[in-house]
């Protein structure tokens, strides 16, 4: 069993749409970033790659490369999960968690949760996501930005 970790953190911004867990989440505000820039989708991949010893999103996906430009998040997640494949292991599970100040976006948990395994090809109950607040303080609690952080359980296969 390997394990890895993911921490992904975005600027949100009025003229950017609000990508979370590979689902379009109605907001006034949403992230910042060379793709997409769905928070959950980079930590859960950071998270894969980590518990491999194999570098982080941006190793694999650079900004600096056009081809990355404005790419939807479960694209990457994809690729990042057949290289896993490629090394011998699948997903045992997913723990997740975002902070973001608005919106609340527990109500999309499920749609997310779903959107993740079939990725994975994982069952949703192998797929956890929480959310807080950063209770109104700092960048978060300003509505300046968003967190996630992913932890990952690789089995060999």
């Amino acid at each position: 069993m390997r394990i890895g970790f993911g921490f992904d953190v975005h600027q949100l911004s009025v003229e950017r749409e609000l990508w979370l867990g590979g689902i379009k989440i109605p907001a006034e505000k949403g992230a910042l970033g060379h793709s997409d820039a769905d928070v959950l989708l980079h930590a859960i991949c950071d998270a894969l790659l980590g518990a491999l010893a194999l570098g982080d999103i941006g190793k694999h996906f650079p900004d600096t490369d056009q081809s990355f430009k404005g790419i939807d998040s479960k694209i990457l997640l994809a690729r990042v999960v057949t290289l896993i494949d490629s090394k011998g292991y699948k997903i045992g599970n997913i723990d997740s968690s975002l902070c973001i100040e608005k919106p609340k976006v527990m109500p999309y948990a499920e749609q997310m949760r779903a959107c993740i395994a079939g990725i994975c090809n994982i069952s949703a109950d192998d797929v956890s996501i929480k959310a807080t607040t950063n209770e109104k303080m700092g960048f978060i609690g300003r509505q300046e930005g968003v967190t996630a952080y992913a932890v990952a359980l690789l089995v060999k296969k």
